[in-house]
Order: C-alpha cells, then sequence, then structure tokens
C-alpha cells in the first residue's frame, strides 16, 4: 500500500525542509481513515438495507434514545449535528420508507415528534449488530488496546478541537 502521508512528508521535507510537516501526514491520515470507513464499509452494509448512512444515524439515533423511540427534530439534529434542513430531507425519505412517523407531541401541540415505526424498530434491530461487527472488522488492523488507546486519543483531541480559542 502507498502510504500517501509518508510520500507528501517526503516531498515536503525535500522543498522546505524548515518545516516540520509530520503533522499534515497526521491530519492526512485521519481523514484519508474517515473516507474509506464511510466509502468501503458503512455506506455499503446501508446500501444494502436501502438506507443512505445518514438515513441509519437517524434511525439508530431514535432507537437508542429508549422507548419511545421518539425526539424531536431539533434533538435528532443536534445528536446527529446537522442542519435542520438536512435533517428534514431525511425524515422525509425515511418517512416515505415507512420507518418513521412524525406527530404532534402530547405536551406541546406546536412540537413534532419523530418517531420510529414497528418497520423502523424491525429494521434497526436487525441492521445494529451487522453494523457493530462490520466496524468491528473495518478497525481489526488494531488489537483491542490499540483500538481503546486510539478512542482516548481521538477523544482528547475533539476536546481541544470543541474548545478551540476565539
Amino acid at each position: 500500500m502507498n502510504d500517501r502521508a509518508n510520500l507528501a512528508t517526503e516531498q515536503w521535507q525535500q522543498e522546505r525542509p524548515d518545516i516540520d510537516a509530520a503533522v499534515m501526514a497526521l491530519v492526512g491520515r485521519l481523514l484519508e481513515a474517515t473516507q474509506l470507513i464511510e466509502r468501503d464499509w458503512l455506506y455499503p452494509l446501508a446500501t444494502q438495507f436501502e438506507l443512505h448512512q445518514g438515513e441509519f444515524d437517524v434511525i439508530a439515533t431514535l432507537r437508542r434514545s429508549g422507548q419511545p423511540y421518539a425526539l424531536t427534530p431539533t434533538a435528532l439534529y443536534e445528536s446527529l449535528m446537522l442542519s435542520s434542513g438536512a435533517m428534514t430531507s431525511r425524515l422525509d425519505r425515511l418517512e416515505n420508507k415507512g420507518l418513521i412517523e412524525r406527530s404532534r407531541a402530547p405536551e406541546d401541540r406546536r412540537s413534532i415528534l419523530v418517531r420510529l415505526t414497528p418497520a423502523g424498530l424491525a429494521l434497526i434491530d436487525k441492521l445494529l449488530p451487522l453494523h457493530v461487527a462490520n466496524e468491528q472488522q473495518a478497525l481489526s488492523a488494531l488489537n483491542q488496546a490499540e483500538q481503546r488507546q486510539l478512542d482516548t486519543l481521538l477523544a482528547k483531541l475533539l476536546t481541544g478541537l470543541h474548545n478551540k480559542p476565539e
């Protein structure tokens, strides 16, 4: 396998030896790993079940919210870090597939609840074990201890990225 990050670092070392390009290699590897996991592991599995990856994320979020498997659109898009427009189109597609339903919230008639239908619940319960096994396989180049270490480091990195100084 070509390590494009190493090649780029070597080229920068040749062209600009005054700059330490190692950080560029690290960021490049993070971006490439994300792209490969999405393209080669996550999207194909979702597609087998006639879902876009983002649709899987919505029904998985509803499922993990617990009974009655319902959230407001705002709670959904905040959980998924999406814009409200992106959420609306996902919800429209999922509703057309019969996997979710939207209804008025009983405690606030101005508010909408998005709820898994029985078909949506059955689908995510069938798909979830396959998804977890798929992610385990995608990360199988790392042993369990390495996966925990990477998880710890990425959590630390994300905390720092979220706390970017103004």
